[in-house]
């Protein structure tokens, strides 16, 4: 994400009128928890799983990104980041309403049931790959008619538009309807 977090979360605020209020939702790249405070604060979920694994990525292709080249304090960063999350949302935690997994999102989403979510938020890691795995997951962990929704879908980006081209192919498959594509944000409803 190039955003700065006011902007990346304005432009976030075009989702939240589609998430469902006390629903079961996820944010899959949590990076220091501002959209997941947007989101508490809007849709006020019953429970809100927030899955990142903190890991300082050194290649060269992730020199743009936040857990890459711009994290200048390599995994010391990263385990900051984590702490702060965990102190941010420690009430939240502490009820029940959010929980952290620090983890690869495949990992996450393995072990949790199938139809489980009301919505997920897809904001992790931008290479095409991951995208396309974080959206097959997705699908398989929506209620149907639940939204599988996330940011970036543009051309350019350090990801070389690995979102968009993962969303475009997804898009094909019919398993879920488009229902909102604005400012680089995408939502689907996923069909029975």
């Amino acid at each position: 994400m190039t955003e700065q977090p006011a902007i990346a979360a304005a432009l976030r605020r075009s989702l939240l009128d589609l998430l469902p209020k006390h629903s079961v939702g996820s944010e899959i790249g949590v990076h220091k928890g501002d959209f997941s405070a947007v989101i508490l604060d809007n849709v006020a979920p019953t429970r809100l799983h927030l899955i990142d694994p903190w890991h300082y990525e050194s290649s060269p292709a992730y020199d743009g990104a936040w857990y890459g080249g711009q994290a200048r304090g390599g995994q010391t960063e990263m385990d900051e980041r984590y702490e702060s999350v965990l102190a941010r949302f420690k009430d939240e935690i502490d009820s029940g309403t959010v929980v952290v997994h620090r983890a690869e999102s495949a990992t996450v989403l393995a072990s949790l049931p199938d139809d489980y979510f009301d919505w997920l938020y897809i904001d992790g890691n931008h290479l095409y790959e991951y995208v396309r795995q974080d959206l097959e997951w997705s699908l398989r962990k929506t209620k149907p008619g639940g939204l599988i929704t996330g940011d970036d879908y543009r051309d350019g980006g350090w990801w070389d538009g690995g979102v968009k081209r993962a969303v475009d192919e997804f898009v094909a498959t019919g398993a879920a309807r488009l229902v909102h594509c604005s400012n680089g944000q995408y939502a689907f409803e996923r069909v029975a």
